[in-house]
């Protein structure tokens, strides 16, 4: 065919295990059906790994992304152990890739599902919340993992979710968090999506608690449309949704930066089925189509679609698919793209075509208000301590005659309960505790306040691991009570 676009530099790697394998399927179809690539291939995964790279990513890898500010990549696999970071987490917190987007689809009857009108798309922050990666152990009985969210980096997410519901005509945007619990993190969270689902009256928004939204997600999937969360939460609901629509293996992603966006599949490099033209190649295929709309190729990338459900609904399936009575071929990785390749043009007629020539994926720009002034003072510290003494009134007790001018004792908690006073003996207690100082009378402290109650416990012979200002913002405590308070 003819072929009307500009081709466009895209950064591809192979990968490991299936993935060479799937990649060449990927590339002969989409660019059968015209796709315009000018492609640089990049070495990553374990041949680099084990040439010595923890990163398993070369530097000149790095260049071609910045380069061509698109990469189309395979599954690959990181070795065990050695101290090997995750390529992904890598990639997307370098290259500030901070939305990813999974659609998951049921193909019924073709692909077995207990939801075949499932139609649901995660929208997943990509750099944040515990996915920081920010661990420590404090005490030899604790260790803490550090729960960030930023109003920015929410903020950003969030208008993408509505701007790719705006972009792909979908109805609905919901929200997940668990803010009943953690309400300064998923609380901002839940704040910032109700402000901006006030720029769109267009498109109905909702909020749901995540366990019972997850209930929901696994029981009615087809209550929802798109679904934007946290990273935890989203890394673990868009596997989930993506086997209840009918397989993991048929789940393309896109991680979406400001710069450079990466497309892949969701699952791993199986290198069990390596070499056996067995993979099946769907997943990564429709990760390229979300790639060819990024690029402004919606119309290959709607050939490609549609030719792909028609060889599911003609029964052309990869064993991973394949059942009886269902299936009219189990076809092999090579022969799957053939099919696809030879249907090329055609139209499903029992699954619902897809139709892609309206979305502008490239077009979704995401623009931060301006920040909202607010008011900051600290009136308080959170002295935390290792203390191996399990009774906390031995503690309590002692720390209560150090008070200074400005700050006293209000309260001291372990593992977020309080302890005392008067806590319950009943209440369990580790080698980490928290000592809560403010004002005696609520009023703002100094930063010398906190050095001389850190300095007249360490005088002392208390073990400080560490200090956390306690803050009121607009007159407002922005910091959490214990538990029991």
């Amino acid at each position: 065919m003819s072929n009307t676009h500009k081709p466009v530099p895209v950064t591809v790697a192979y990968g490991d295990g299936i993935g060479p394998e799937i990649m060449d399927a990927t590339l002969r179809i989409i660019e059968a059906a015209g796709a315009a690539l000018e492609k640089e291939v990049i070495e990553i995964g374990e041949k680099v790994y084990l040439s010595g790279n923890t990163a398993g990513i070369a530097p000149s890898a790095w260049d071609s992304l910045r380069r061509t500010k698109v990469f189309l990549k395979a599954p690959i696999t990181t070795p065990q152990g050695g101290g090997f970071k995750s390529l992904n987490v890598t990639t997307r917190k370098m290259l500030g890739l901070y939305a990813n987007v999974r659609p998951c689809v049921s193909y019924a009857p073709y692909v077995d599902t207990k939801h075949p009108v499932m139609d649901v798309v995660i929208v997943r922050e990509n750099e944040e919340d515990l996915y920081a990666g920010i661990e420590h152990q404090q005490t030899p009985e604790v260790v803490q993992c550090l729960k960030l969210i930023t109003r920015p980096g929410t903020e950003k997410i969030i208008r993408y979710a509505f701007e790719y519901a705006k972009a792909y005509g979908r109805k609905k945007v919901t929200c997940f968090s668990k803010d009943n619990i953690m309400k300064q993190t998923d609380g901002l969270f839940h704040k910032v999506f109700d402000e901006v689902a006030l720029e769109y009256p267009d498109i109905i928004n909702e909020h749901w608690i995540v366990d019972i939204g997850a209930a929901k997600l696994a029981d009615t999937p087809e209550a929802f449309d798109v679904i934007v969360m946290p990273n935890l939460y989203g890394d673990i609901l868009s596997d989930v949704a993506a086997q209840i629509a009918g397989s993991v293996g048929l789940a393309g992603s896109c991680n979406i930066g400001e710069e450079v966006s990466m497309f892949e599949a969701i699952h791993g490099s199986a290198p069990r089925r390596a070499g056996q033209n067995l993979a099946n190649p769907s997943g990564l295929l429709l990760g390229a189509v979300m790639m060819l709309v990024h690029i402004g190729q919606a119309d290959v990338a709607e050939k490609v679609h549609n030719a792909w459900l028609c060889a599911l609904e003609d029964g052309i399936h990869t064993y991973d698919i394949f059942k009886e009575g269902v299936s009219s071929e189990k076809v092999g990785t090579r022969e799957f793209a053939d099919a696809v390749i030879a249907r090329l043009g055609k139209m499903p007629q029992k699954l619902k075509p897809v139709s892609y020539v309206q979305a502008q994926g490239r077009g979704i720009q995401v623009k931060l208000k301006p920040a909202p002034a607010v008011t900051m003072e600290t009136v308080g510290v959170d002295v935390f301590l290792h203390h191996e003494d399990r009774n906390a009134d031995n503690l309590g007790n002692p720390l209560k005659g150090l008070d200074i001018a400005n700050l006293e004792l209000t309260m001291i908690t372990n593992r977020g309960v309080k302890v005392w006073p008067n806590g319950m003996p009943e209440t369990f207690c580790t080698d980490h505790w928290r000592c809560r100082y403010k004002h005696p009378e609520g009023k703002a402290i100094s930063y010398n306040d906190i050095l001389e109650i850190s300095q007249k416990l360490h005088a002392a012979g208390y073990k400080i691991i560490k200090t956390e200002n306690l803050c009121n913002i607009d007159g407002q405590a922005a910091y959490s009570a214990g538990q029991g308070a």
